[in-house]
């Protein structure tokens, strides 16, 4: 039987963090929208990975291919809130920073 609800941890690199409850298939940027927790997103359909994040702990599960993730980003532990959903309690590292390490400035 699978649970109703989830709770997820946002953690910010400020040190912010907020938990919420997210209802079961219901993807985390709606959830996050919701509660008024202000996550960066962009596409909503996984295409952009403005709203990247680290999965720290517990599990998801992307609705629809992550195309704005690299097989080795995948592979390291990101995920695509906009497209994924709780499978399990978990706990991820949100914001800018985390898109930024995803994605190398070529005017640097």
């Amino acid at each position: 039987m699978s649970r109703e609800r989830f709770t997820v941890t946002f953690e910010w690199e400020s040190g912010r963090s907020e938990t919420c409850e997210v209802p079961n298939e219901t993807d985390l940027i709606s959830s996050s929208e919701e509660q008024g927790l202000g996550l960066p997103f962009g596409c909503r359909t996984g295409a952009c990975a403005t709203c990247a994040a680290e999965l720290l702990a517990g599990e998801v599960e992307h609705v629809r291919p992550p195309r704005g993730l690299k097989e080795k980003h995948l592979d390291s532990g990101y995920v695509l809130p906009c497209i994924a959903q709780p499978r399990s309690d978990c706990t991820l590292r949100v914001g800018s920073a985390v898109q930024a390490e995803l994605v190398s400035n070529p005017w640097k």
